[in-house]
């Protein structure tokens, strides 16, 4: 339950529309629900503005079907990220109106408050083998209310494609960008727009890559000053980092 339905139960007890013994039925497990496997955390949307969201990796299929349900019956937008194919398949099929984003290896059901966020956000990959964090990026912005713009295959190997695309990157409030390899990109980025920077290492690469290592420790090295940088693979994490610089700037506006 996030602070929309709250109030709208709140001012339905105010008009005489609900009992307060009414309302208190679904107060009653909002901190959290205990599923024996898991305690569903209700209290994250009031505190952090996104909903608990589920790591599928490490749980079975009925797990995951068992979290989401108890999230949509809350109302709150469910977002499974990593999921498997068979905990795709489950999810899809027991849930209504469940979504797969198969690049992104991501379910989601929007609950019925997303409110649209104001803001800008590009998202900007070194290649296409790093569309799949790209995507988990873009389907998490999705889920917060925001819109995102992809600027896909700009690496650092033919910078006149990225120069080409340029002004849309100025144009946007934040810039997220995923890269492998040696991780340039954003160091790049970075000396070319004012926006904050967002910089994702992925595992794309070969040997001496690392799995990542040598693209996040180019990244944490950088040139490009302030540039903000995430975890390995971590789209889903990037774009809540967005989130909360955009919610941060939308609170100063008022």
């Amino acid at each position: 339950m996030d602070k929309v339905a709250i109030l709208k139960l709140l001012d339905a007890v105010a008009e005489g529309q609900l009992t307060p013994e009414a309302a208190l039925l679904p107060l009653a497990e909002l901190p959290f629900s205990d599923l024996g496997f898991a305690r569903v955390d209700h209290h994250r949307a009031l505190r952090t503005g996104v909903p608990e969201v589920i790591y599928a990796p490490g749980k079975t299929a009925e797990q995951v079907v068992a979290i989401a349900r108890d999230l949509v019956a809350r109302e709150q937008t469910v977002l499974a990220t990593r999921v498997s194919d068979d905990q795709a398949v489950a999810l899809t099929a027991q849930l209504p109106n469940s979504v797969h984003h198969v690049v992104a290896r991501a379910v989601t059901i929007t609950g019925p408050h997303l409110a649209p966020l104001p803001g800008r956000v590009a998202i900007v990959t070194a290649g296409t083998s790093d569309l799949p964090v790209a995507e988990e990026a873009a389907v998490t912005l999705a889920c917060a209310g925001l819109e995102c713009e992809r600027v896909t295959d700009v690496g650092v190997a033919g910078l006149h494609r990225l120069l080409a695309a340029l002004p849309r990157l100025q144009a946007a409030d934040v810039v997220i960008v995923v890269a492998g390899m040696e991780g340039a990109l954003p160091s790049v980025v970075g000396g070319l727009i004012g926006a904050p920077v967002i910089a994702v290492p992925t595992s794309v690469g070969y040997g001496a890559a690392l799995g990542g290592f040598t693209a996040l420790a180019g990244m944490l090295t950088s040139c490009a000053s302030g540039i903000t940088v995430v975890n390995i693979d971590n789209g889903f994490g990037a774009a809540l980092a967005a989130v909360r610089i955009l919610r941060a700037a939308q609170r100063g506006t008022r």
